[in-house]
């Protein structure tokens, strides 16, 4: 089959709609992972006792062992949620003809 010369490889590809969606998914996640590295911080400060970043948990142990815990689950959310929502952003688009039908490179 001849190929003509105003062939474009690129009209073979689905038009992709654009993924603001994704986008702000994934800045929320990584303000939501930024949030947890924060209080993982000031909960660490406030077990050792070096800086009252807590407030009146700089003097609780356990309601500072407990932020600590919040921050923790709360940083790996978001760094899950955001490690998704980045897959999905870069996911290769497949081409709408099959490659054994595409032009052999020599």
């Amino acid at each position: 089959m001849k190929i003509s010369d105003g062939f474009d490889a690129r009209r073979l590809r689905p038009k992709s709609p654009r993924n603001w969606r994704l986008r702000l998914g994934a800045a929320f996640c990584a303000l939501l992972a930024t949030c947890g590295v924060l209080l993982t911080l000031a909960s660490i400060a406030s077990l050792l006792g070096r800086a009252p970043a807590l407030g009146e948990l700089n003097t609780n142990k356990a309601g500072a062992a407990v932020v600590l815990l919040i921050g923790v689950v709360v940083l790996y959310v978001g760094v899950r949620l955001w490690r998704r929502c980045r897959r999905r952003m870069r996911q290769p688009m497949a081409l709408n003809m099959a490659p054994h039908l595409m032009k052999k490179q020599d």
